[in-house]
């Protein structure tokens, strides 16, 4: 009898092609290296086909691997909505709903969600955490937020369902008396270069060696954007920040628009992003939905207080 592939099998290679070594696959997956290996090999002969360069430093898959990769990519999708789908339709109202939140997101909308979630739900306790950059896809992927509101990402896991839901305008701002403020507009790259730039950092590592809008040679990292805003304020450093919350500042001439040769504003993506293989509530589905809409469903979701 012809026997197909399990999933355990399936997820080796999706771990082995992802972290690009059987040992990094071996602590992803929490197994013993040699059962990572033996799980390949034994693939491999039920498929009939070499999924990995033999002899190589680092392990490349085949032409046949790469195919197989793309099925086992879609397999373990599905797997993983099937179950969370089961898991939700078994579960009730949920006790407590986690978010992550981009500190780049417009504070107003997310008072009005968090607003309308309280009223809709008062049981329900809500944990919220704001992060940079890559900070709410790591709590999302780590399963410690059921859903993230996340600012751009070129390429996003297998496991992450990702919907667009707006932009953030980024301005370039500096205090009226800061040199580069001073000079004609627009200017240019090589005069930013020589001032100090303060750019906001990303704690979670994952875009660890990428740069996002940095040209100074000098720049200072921050993890907090209020931070950032206050020393903007006091003249210590040029950089961007969201529109809406400078937008007081720049009508009351506290700080100015710095426009580069090579740009104006930036347009930051925001996403509504969560785990495909998570089950996910009713009042995590009705977040999702106000966050997305900006209203509550047309329909009440039962069992709502």
């Amino acid at each position: 009898m012809d026997r197909s592939p399990s999933l355990e099998q399936l997820r080796a290679l999706i771990a082995v092609a992802e972290t690009g070594s059987f040992s990094a696959a071996a602590r992803q997956l929490d197994r013993a290296q040699s059962v990572v290996s033996y799980t390949i090999a034994n693939l491999e002969s039920l498929l009939g086909v070499s999924l990995f360069e033999r002899g190589k430093r680092k392990p490349e898959l085949t032409a046949a691997g790469r195919a197989i990769l793309a099925d086992a990519r879609r397999l373990d999708l599905l797997m993983g909505q099937l179950n969370a789908k089961a898991a939700g339709l078994q579960r009730g109202l949920e006790g407590e709903v986690s978010v992550a939140v981009d500190v780049m997101f417009p504070s107003q909308r997310l008072v009005e969600a968090l607003q309308a979630f309280a009223l809709a739900f008062p049981t329900v306790a809500l944990n919220l955490t704001m992060e940079a950059l890559g900070g709410v896809l790591k709590l999302v992927l780590d399963g410690d937020c059921a859903i993230g509101l996340s600012g751009p990402n070129q390429n996003w896991p297998h496991v992450i369902e990702a919907q667009s839901i707006g932009t953030v305008e980024l301005v370039l701002v500096a205090a009226p008396g800061h040199p580069l403020a001073q000079m004609p507009q627009p200017v240019r790259i090589s005069d930013a270069r020589e001032h100090t730039q303060l750019v906001l950092t990303d704690r979670s590592r994952l875009t660890y060696g990428q740069s996002f809008g940095v040209y100074s040679n000098r720049a200072w990292k921050l993890g907090d954007l209020g931070a950032k805003h206050r020393l903007l304020l006091a003249g210590l450093g040029w950089g961007s920040m969201p529109r809406h919350l400078v937008e007081a500042d720049l009508e009351s001439g506290r700080l100015a628009r710095i426009v580069l040769a090579d740009r104006g504003s930036v347009s930051y993506n925001i996403s509504l992003i969560h785990r495909t293989d998570a089950a996910t509530g009713p009042a995590c589905q009705w977040l999702c939905h106000f966050l997305t809409s900006g209203t509550p469903p047309d329909a009440p979701l039962p069992d709502a207080r």
